[in-house]
């Protein structure tokens, strides 16, 4: 039985993208909510569970990586594709097979006998989190055209986004302490279960276009490029910057993504329309998620081994304590984004949220080994949530607006993209700085526990004022880069102007 057949009515949903409200639409923000959150969470809940899992399937630390990598590579090479497949073949159809998909992929993970199965499942995840993320994305785009409430269910799904992974920590802490590490996996398919139920429930259908053709050399070069390039930053943490296969990597992929934009300037029907690009304040929204991507590692990734090396929080303990973070993010990003965006637009927004970032990563920079959760943590988590808060709902916001319905899928990816990519250089650039700080800190004063607590401090401060230095520089570039004002809605009078520009066989499309 088809999707379709099981869909609700057409006319249900008849004035949704007419400029009428779908009077669903509050259910359709936490459809998509939720099935973002399988997506998000995985980013840490598998992280916190990886060194149960290593002692039980009994694989090398050399392998653990992959199991990492693994998902990285499969979700943030194939983003566009899903992207592109959510607007030829209608957002709800991907997002439900995203879903589907994704859950039995935890599923296989959780009951995995062994390396090669776990790394597999990963990532088969990684494929379909990659349809799932940006049909989720679109769909709330096109569903919300009032600039009030628009403003409001981008920043609850952006708190969601910036959020998840603090979430994830607790989780992934909880599940594997008192439950297994398995649960880390199979709690994809419970959160996936109520996703995929209101997803039958809510979502507005949309027809298949059997005629519609995709953009292959583009599919190719661009899924190619992408891989080299998040491989090539993977490498460069786990092997060195001057590694003759870093450098190919990245070389190679800095050529595939030259001969991808080359062919999608000439396609008839391109993967990634450069109009999507060329918009100033879209730019301007994707360059803002790409760098604080990459700021985020020092947060989550460094600050999680200080409270659990240095202060001797449990996993459980070392997630609960990003909670205040994640309260002060959902507020303001909700908050912030409905009643600020639309009347200041993301300029001034953005740029003071990427600010007060840095300047929350300058507490962190402070942690010494006799500093305290209360003294410093919490002050710097609080500072941090605020700007995060600030950033994330509205650069989706931005980055998503005035595509038009037929570009949505493909628009909603590139935030996506950014973030691994973010993610991927912080990794790999915070991590070298980190590691040489603190031999360096060794080779000056020992090898004595003391002298190792302390030089593990030391290679994290160093990581939280370049993370903030990284942050500092993306409000500059919000400032600079971002138009005054507010930014006009994509209202549904904008969205067929859009449309009426593109060509016959994009104009049909869903």
């Amino acid at each position: 039985m088809s999707f379709d057949a099981i869909a609700p009515e057409q006319s249900r949903f008849a004035g949704a993208n007419l400029g009428e409200p779908d009077n669903r639409r509050w259910w359709i923000l936490t459809t998509v909510t939720v099935a973002q959150l399988m997506v998000v969470l995985d980013a840490t809940v598998v992280n916190i569970a990886l060194p149960s899992a290593q002692r039980a399937l009994h694989f090398s630390t050399a392998d653990r990586q992959w199991i990492v990598t693994a998902y990285a590579l499969a979700f943030g090479s194939l983003l566009l594709l899903g992207g592109r497949l959510s607007d030829l073949l209608g957002r709800r159809r991907v997002l439900i097979v995203g879903m589907v998909g994704f859950a039995l992929a935890s599923a296989v993970g959780g009951a995995a006998t062994g390396f090669v199965m776990l790394a597999t499942a990963r990532a088969v995840q990684g494929v379909f989190g990659a349809l799932l993320a940006p049909a989720a994305l679109s769909q709330l785009t096109t569903t919300f055209a009032d600039p009030a409430e628009r403003g409001k269910a981008f920043g609850i799904f952006g708190a969601i986004a910036g959020a998840g992974g603090a979430v994830g920590l607790i989780l992934g802490g909880a599940l594997t302490e008192y439950l297994d590490w398995r649960w880390c996996m199979y709690v994809n398919d419970v959160i996936g279960v109520v996703a995929l139920v209101l997803a039958l429930a809510f979502l507005p259908p949309a027809e298949r276009k059997p005629d519609v053709a995709l953009d292959w050399p583009g599919v190719v070069t661009g899924a190619a490029g992408l891989v080299a390039i998040v491989y090539g930053f993977s490498e460069a943490d786990t092997r060195s910057w001057s590694s003759p296969v870093t450098i190919v990597l990245l070389a190679g992929g800095v050529v595939l993504i030259g001969a991808f934009l080359a062919i999608e300037r000439r396609s008839a029907r391109p993967l990634l329309p450069l109009g999507v690009l060329a918009d100033r304040n879209r730019g301007a929204a994707n360059l803002v998620i790409l760098v604080s991507g990459i700021g985020m590692f020092g947060v989550f990734l460094f600050l999680t081994y200080y409270v659990q090396l240095i202060l001797g929080f449990s996993p459980l303990m070392s997630g609960v304590a990003f909670l205040p973070m994640l309260a002060v993010l959902v507020l303001v990003s909700a908050a912030g984004t409905a009643r600020l965006l639309p009347r200041f637009g993301a300029r001034w927004m953005v740029a003071i949220g990427m600010a007060v970032s840095a300047a929350g990563l300058v507490i962190f920079a402070q942690l010494r080994v006799g500093s305290t959760y209360a003294g410093v943590v919490l002050p710097g988590l609080l500072v941090i949530g605020v700007g995060l808060g600030l950033v994330f709902g509205a650069a989706m916001n931005v980055a998503t607006a005035n595509t038009g319905s037929s570009d949505a899928g493909v628009s909603s990816a590139l935030p996506n993209i950014g973030q691994q990519v973010g993610g991927a250089i912080g990794t790999a650039l915070l991590n070298t700085l980190a590691a040489s700080a603190a031999t360096a800190y060794l080779a000056a004063h020992g090898i004595s526990k003391a002298a190792q607590a302390a030089a593990s401090v030391h290679g994290d401060d160093l990581a939280f004022w370049v993370a903030s230095g990284v942050f500092a520089g993306g409000a500059v570039i919000a400032a600079l880069l971002f138009t005054r004002g507010p930014i006009a809605p994509s209202s549904p009078a904008t969205l067929a102007a859009i449309a009426s520009m593109a060509t016959p066989e994009t104009a049909e499309i869903p």
